[in-house]
């Protein structure tokens, strides 16, 4: 029997285009003799769109791009995304940022009980959010940058004090981030108090509350997680950017970065990030898959930057690529990620909810 494998990608969020570029990888990815893949495409106005079920790969992400089908109503997914009759449906969310990647639309897989691939409720919300993720990182003893955070009425009651607050607290170089977005959308790095005041307003646009990280000068190693309650670490691989940082361009248009696999690094540093990124899982309660992402002085000193709940399965990322060079081929970690998404759901099953 075929595994009905239902897809969200889209979505009204500012990492849309992201998503696209990764459910035309997946799909490229599936084998259509082991799943029936049903496409469900979010707009970003936020309208759910059913398309045809997919017999094989597309060749571009205007072909995932619905504008006429049958218009789906988020409530009513557990009878038109699913076949209800079957214990084998899955949904596998291929949504970055807001409104996909933050638990609210695992709020909704899980009221309605449907096995989804990835990250559960709280995780999906903690890791979203930089500052929450970042406080429960220092509650596990993790270490990490210094950082300072602000919601926008406190910034626009007295933006010289929080641009005070910033410099006293860090210093420059900074950097200024969205609390709820990935994909680098949104970042600035800063030198100066000009460069910081217009950061702050680019950061605004996108979110209500921004976290402000200081700056060091270390190299960007990354490894996969995968698994429910005994997670399992990729090789590490280095991001090294020919521009300032890694940037939303180099990760996703122009591929303007080298990717090194497996990273050079000694042993003993791999074996602690690696401890480190099982400990940051744990305390985010993560399921199915993170990508934990570290810097490295040339001290020698590890600080985790930051998990990513749901890292791209686009032809530049680095998530798939990692478990390659760990020997796990695309489709097979497709097959894994499916199979602890069923897995943790039989276990859910299991909770009593009466006396």
């Amino acid at each position: 029997m075929k595994t009905k494998l239902s897809l969200l990608y889209g979505g009204k969020s500012a990492e849309h285009k992201v998503s696209l570029q990764t459910a035309k990888a997946v799909i490229q990815a599936l084998d259509p003799a082991k799943y029936e893949i049903q496409p469900i495409f979010i707009t970003t106005e936020g309208q759910w769109i059913k398309g045809p079920l997919l017999n094989g790969p597309v060749e571009t992400v205007k072909e995932l791009e619905f504008s006429e089908g049958d218009a789906v109503a988020p409530n009513a997914l557990a009878v038109a995304l699913t076949n209800t009759d079957s214990d084998s449906d899955v949904i596998f969310p291929l949504l970055h940022g807001p409104n996909g990647e933050d638990g609210t639309v695992q709020g909704m897989l899980e009221l309605l009980n449907l096995p989804y691939v990835g990250n559960g409720v709280l995780a999906s919300a903690a890791g979203m959010d930089k500052v929450i993720m970042k406080n429960l990182f220092a509650q596990a003893g993790l270490e990490q940058v210094k950082y300072v955070w602000f919601v926008r009425q406190t910034w626009k009651q007295n933006p010289e004090n929080a641009y005070s607050e910033v410099e006293e607290a860090l210093g420059y170089p900074c950097f200024v981030k969205p609390a709820n977005l990935g994909s680098s959308v949104g970042i600035s790095k800063c030198t100066n108090r000009d460069e910081l005041a217009q950061a702050f307003e680019e950061a605004f646009q996108f979110d209500r509350k921004i976290i402000i990280e200081e700056g060091v000068t270390a190299r960007e190693i990354e490894i996969g997680v995968m698994g429910n309650d005994a997670p399992e670490c990729s090789v590490a691989g280095e991001i090294v950017p020919k521009k300032d940082f890694y940037d939303y361009k180099a990760k996703y248009e122009d591929g303007d970065t080298a990717l090194i696999i497996p990273a050079d690094i000694d042993d003993e540093t791999y074996s602690a990030m690696k401890d480190m990124a099982v400990d940051a899982y744990k305390a985010l309660d993560n399921s199915g898959l993170v990508r934990a992402d570290f810097f490295l002085t040339k001290e020698g000193r590890i600080l985790i930057n930051e998990v990513n709940t749901m890292p791209g399965f686009t032809p530049f990322s680095m998530f798939p690529l990692l478990w390659k060079h760990t020997g796990v081929e695309y489709p097979e970690l497709i097959e894994k990620l499916v199979a602890l998404a069923k897995e943790r759901h039989e276990d859910k099953q299991n909770i009593k909810h009466t006396m």
